[in-house]
């Protein structure tokens, strides 16, 4: 029972930091005096703040290699009915955030206009199409689909574009599937959606290598020969990103295949590290800030969104209320950069203030 318990106190404080981390970037108090590295690289390049949405969907493979055990006797309907059910959970959930708060100026705001793909949504796909070929097609069979997915991605790329912002294959899949009006406009006013449909694709493997690597510490236990192997996989993954960068730069908004191998290879690095932190050693009471996170990751990931956009929707004296408290409040005592951090510490802080709340009253909602 213990060494269970550990397994999942490694992934609930891995998922649980990411979620952390994830909710101070996406919250800056302002954008423009965030520190460098809270930022995406604006095209080409990596950042931290670019680690964060892959190293959720490697977290999501984690957890599903444990997940998944339940599904092996089951009959394929009832398997395909829960895989199918979940994902549309998620996917309505990241589109109806996006639709969130629904009216403006009086009026349902125009489902025209909004956005379908998203984080959520991305999640919601690669759930899905990694539940479906982990269920039905043995390890090499899926290591093989990973390596097309992934080469395939890049010839597709070159082949119907270039790797620019306006030429990109993914760009034109997705305005000719779904149009510009529902494609995110965040980079300098382009339609262009960094969680697009054709770059999903890549995105796929970064699950499978969560699940592989929860097989692999299963199968071969918690111990410094687990350790040293998994971190010799991610030195290699890490160097053959790089050398994939070459010809396919690290580009986190088209999802490039060395973007995968690298932040692959960082994830399997830092599970390692939380193996020997959390399940070797004596884990200490640091864990249970990030625990409170992981055990309710879905819930505060759309509570923090929700805060955010409610926040940006109040007006308060000329301005919104986001707006104000950042700079009235944050930004007027600490200063551009730091006060911009510490507003997205606040928004953090008050999130996990939720979900301490809930872990203490047993509340846990799962999809």
């Amino acid at each position: 029972m213990n060494t269970l318990k550990n397994r999942y106190l490694s992934l609930d404080v891995f998922r649980g930091m990411d979620v952390a981390l994830m909710i101070i970037v996406n919250s800056p108090g302002n954008g423009d005096t965030s520190f460098g590295i809270l930022k995406h690289a604006v095209w080409n390049g990596f950042t931290l703040t670019d680690l964060v949405f892959p190293t959720f969907l490697f977290v999501v493979g984690n957890a599903m290699s444990f997940s998944m055990k339940k599904y092996q006797n089951v009959a394929s309907s009832e398997f395909l009915k829960k895989v199918f059910k979940r994902f549309a959970i998620i996917f309505l959930l990241g589109f109806l955030m996006y639709w969130f708060p629904f009216f403006e100026n009086g009026s349902l705001k125009p489902i025209a206009e909004t956005r379908i793909f998203g984080v959520l949504q991305r999640i919601a796909l690669c759930y899905l199409f990694a539940s479906i070929i982990l269920h039905y097609f043995k390890t090499k069979s899926v290591l093989i689909f990973s390596a097309i997915a992934l080469i395939g991605y890049h010839i597709i790329l070159m082949v119907f574009g270039d790797l620019s912002l306006t030429g990109n294959a993914v760009l034109k899949l997705d305005k000719f599937i779904i149009g510009a009006d529902h494609m995110y406009h965040g980079n300098g006013g382009v339609a262009f959606d960094p969680e697009g449909l054709l770059s999903t694709l890549p995105a796929i493997v970064n699950v499978i290598a969560g699940f592989f690597t929860g097989k692999f510490i299963q199968k071969n236990g918690q111990n410094f020969e687990t350790i040293a192997k998994l971190i010799m996989v991610s030195g290699l993954l890490i160097i053959a990103g790089f050398a994939w960068d070459l010809t396919f730069p690290f580009n986190k908004k088209l999802w490039s295949s060395s973007f995968v191998l690298l932040t692959i290879g960082i994830d399997i690095f830092i599970i390692s590290i939380l193996i020997y932190l959390l399940d070797m050693s004596k884990p200490g009471k640091w864990t249970y800030f990030f625990e409170v996170f992981g055990r309710n990751t879905l819930f505060i990931y759309l509570l923090s969104e929700l805060f955010i956009i409610s926040l940006a929707e109040i007006s308060m004296k000329g301005t919104t209320a986001y707006n104000w408290i950042a700079d009235n409040i944050f930004i007027h005592i600490a200063g551009d950069y730091f006060g911009s951090l510490f507003f997205a510490l606040w928004i953090m802080f008050t999130c996990w203030l939720v979900g301490y709340i809930m872990d203490k009253k047993g509340i846990y909602i799962k999809v």
